[in-house]
């Protein structure tokens, strides 16, 4: 066997990828020794030392593609390498990932590569360690004990050993508590390390908000010097702030939020004029306070974004500024940055300038109340307004058109419901309900649209460097897989060089409205976009279907905005030097790169904390039926999402009916040998509530049975049209799985 090994290697040190037949050919293998060669191969292979390509190439390891990136690792313990400079992930098997964690920063090496383009692949170093701290759940060990995350990607529990400085004598059983990495794991070692801090004891909400906040490591404490600098801006406009600023404070204008916001970006006013109308987006002139360089800024940009969980908010900047001199609150001067744009009959910007400027808002105005006068047209609301009402009329004028405007160029808009989480006076989920989204919501959106595309153009066509919010063109391998898939539903969906026009997509939304597939075809064309993004150059915005945008509306929580904001003001001011522009050139990258992790961080902690709170909400429902929509298929099982609660679950594919069940990726389905009968992405089933585990912060259901019947393709078509995973050696008997 080494001298296959050995003749194997010398081939392919040539640096050379060799066909499997060349290389029966150059080594002079007879059909006798195949297997044994086979089996060489397949050794090398798995131990990283030779790479598989497409149609059977080999090649010595590191003559194929080198990735690195973060490391992603399932809860089941196989992972995938997310390259830094994008594309596809890169598949690892659970048996390479023994000494890595979630988190880490890893470089890989190309081992095999499908037919489909799905690439496989081994580590092959550690660039950088992604987890230094871990919070869970302390179970006492004699003197010492473990910690069982309450991540549970990472897989492992950390123990702490007896006498660990800071340690188990400070923790009680059962208690929430933050532990250091003090050894990694390494061979038998497992992974060790020592209490810091005790957060508090389980199912506390306090410490529930704690544990993700600390988790997700937000900062969330301004310390002493950031509080002093905050503390020494005025709670009143100067009128030495007001010198040299256009005046708007006689203007109309008028906040628009939800029931719950304190701290307010924006305020708009609106104007006819003949068949045009002229709108006005003041926003807040947080750069006017928070001064570049300054500890105030310093912290804003080491948060980049605020972070708002059902029950509270993490401000990027300090009360006294956010809700307090920057906040555009009703009968009070506030400085802002005011876009102020022209648009035509049919809704196209006809003129726009901006510039620095002083408001005093007339009106502090919810969603709700605006829907009651324009919609609702409650005699009440309107009395209460009436001074507003002709002008929140324009107001809905100007948002259908500017909304007609996007929708003729393909601006794609997802309309999904979303959770509303309810909590009493202890911070206890009460219950979870579809959020509100009406015409006064379309109303700003539409503005802060309108507003954050002039400024953009504005400042490319300057041109200065700026920050862009980018979207990309979706990833052409999902955009095939679409085309097949909406195939198979009587759909054409039309592609030019890999890519698909937004009109297109927004062509066939408009097919499926109303069809039962739907809600399907949605959620897989959900499924093919990229996630927007912050970047130093222009790539356009895919979704929105537009050639430039950015974030210029929103400075009180978004540090982009805020950079934004700076550019903007140095632009109008005339004193841009070169020496400016190269100085943005080299900041603006990373800028653009940290904002967009900030931004991916928050979501995601406020993402589980709402799914904490769901699951709190269950614990209770268990042996309750409801109907639900499978939102996700995986070979272990259907995601599902409940129909009037908004809570999502899984169905354990151990727990469907007995059957050998074969997971097709491409038509997001499970189906049964025997029974023919499939569970596929969108159809409506009734599951009851079987467990809540809260390890794995996961509600668990049953099937009760299915509420959408589907006629069942014969499953040979079904693996001719999508392919499958060929299973080697004897056919197993049908098995639960």
């Amino acid at each position: 066997m080494r001298k296959g090994k050995d003749a194997v290697m010398r081939l392919l040190a040539k640096g050379e990828p060799i066909p499997y037949r060349q290389m029966l050919k150059a080594l002079n293998i007879s059909r006798r020794d195949r297997d044994q060669l086979d089996q060489q191969l397949d050794f090398l292979v798995e131990s990283g030392e030779i790479v598989k390509m497409p149609g059977r190439i080999y090649a010595l390891a590191g003559s194929g593609d080198g990735v690195r990136g973060k490391l992603s690792v399932h809860r089941d313990g196989y992972g995938f390498v997310m390259p830094e400079e994008g594309g596809e992930d890169l598949f690892v098997p659970a048996r390479y990932l023994t000494e890595y964690m979630n988190g880490d920063i890893v470089e890989a090496q190309v081992v095999s590569t499908r037919r489909d383009g799905k690439r496989e692949g081994r580590v092959t170093a550690l660039v950088q360690r992604g987890v230094t701290e871990i919070v869970g759940r302390f179970e006492a060990i004699g003197k010492g004990g473990r910690v069982i995350p309450d991540d549970p990607k990472l897989g492992r529990d950390l123990f702490v050993t007896p006498g660990a400085a800071g340690g188990a004598a400070k923790a009680r059983d059962g208690q929430i508590v933050l532990a250091q990495i003090t050894a990694y794991p390494a061979g038998a070692r497992p992974l060790e390390g020592r209490i810091t801090e005790v957060l508090g004891e389980a199912n506390d909400p306090e410490v529930e908000a704690l544990t993700v906040i600390k988790r997700y490591e937000l900062p969330h404490v301004f310390d002493e010097k950031v509080m002093e600098e905050a503390q020494k801006q005025p709670q009143q406009v100067t009128e030495e702030a007001v010198a040299g600023r256009t005046d708007l404070r006689e203007r109309l204008t008028v906040t628009i939020d939800g029931e719950t916001a304190r701290d307010f970006d924006d305020a708009v006013s609106v104007a006819r004029e003949g068949d045009k109308i002229r709108l006005w987006v003041s926003i807040a002139d947080v750069s006017h306070y928070v001064v570049e360089g300054s500890r105030l800024d310093t912290e804003a940009y080491l948060r980049g974004t605020s972070v708002y969980f059902p029950d509270r908010c993490i401000p990027m900047l300090p009360e006294e500024l956010s809700n307090g001199i920057c906040s555009l609150n009703p009968q009070v001067d506030r400085l802002t940055m005011t876009a102020e744009m022209l648009f035509d009959a049919a809704g196209e910007r006809v003129d726009a300038r901006f510039y620095t400027s002083v408001i005093k808002s007339a009106a502090r105005l919810t969603y709700t109340t605006v829907k009651r006068i324009l919609v609702d047209r409650d005699p009440e609301a309107v009395e209460q307004n009436a001074h507003l009402v002709e002008d929140l009329k324009v107001m809905e004028d100007l948002s259908l058109r500017l909304n007609a405007v996007r929708r003729t160029r393909g601006s794609i808009d997802f309309d999904l419901p979303e959770p509303q989480i309810v909590l009493d006076l202890q911070g206890e989920t009460t219950a979870i309900v579809r959020a509100e989204r009406n015409l006064a919501h379309r109303i700003i959106e539409e503005f802060m649209l309108a507003a954050n595309e002039a400024v953009a153009g504005f400042l490319e066509n300057t041109p200065v460097p700026s920050l862009y919010r980018v979207h990309e063109n979706p990833d052409p391998l999902k955009l095939k897989d679409l085309a097949e898939f909406v195939f198979g539903f009587g759909y054409i969906l039309k592609l030019q060089d890999e890519k698909v026009n937004p009109l297109e997509l927004q062509r066939l939304l408009a097919e499926v409205e109303g069809k039962p597939e739907e809600r399907l075809i949605n959620e897989v064309l959900l499924r093919c976009m990229k996630q927007a993004r912050y970047s130093a150059e222009n790539l356009g915005h895919y979704g929105l279907a537009a050639a430039s945008y950015t974030h210029f509306t929103s400075p009180i929580r978004r540090y982009p905005d805020l950079v934004v904001h700076r550019i903007l003001k140095l632009v109008l001011s005339q004193k841009m030097k070169q020496v400016d522009k190269d100085r943005l050139e080299a900041r603006l990258p990373e800028t653009a790169a940290h904002t967009s992790k900030r931004e991916r961080v928050a979501m995601e902690a406020e993402r589980e904390m709402v799914d904490l709170k769901k699951m709190q909400f269950m614990r209770d429902k268990i042996g309750e039926e409801y109907d639900g929509y499978i939102t996700g298929v995986a070979p272990f099982g259907l995601f599902v999402e409940l129909v009037d609660l908004f809570v999502e679950g899984m169905v354990p594919v151990a727990t469907l009916p007995m059957d050998y069940y074969v997971h097709l990726e491409k038509s997001h389905a499970l189906v049964g040998e025997r029974s023919r009968a499939m569970y596929r992405i969108a159809d409506k089933i009734r599951v009851k509530v079987s467990a809540v585990n809260e390890a794995r912060k996961q509600v668990e259901f049953s099937l009760v049975g299915t509420l959408e019947k589907r006629p069942i393709e014969p499953i040979q078509d079904v693996r001719n049209s999508y392919g499958r995973i060929p299973i080697k050696g004897k056919r197993p008997k049908p098995r639960r799985r």
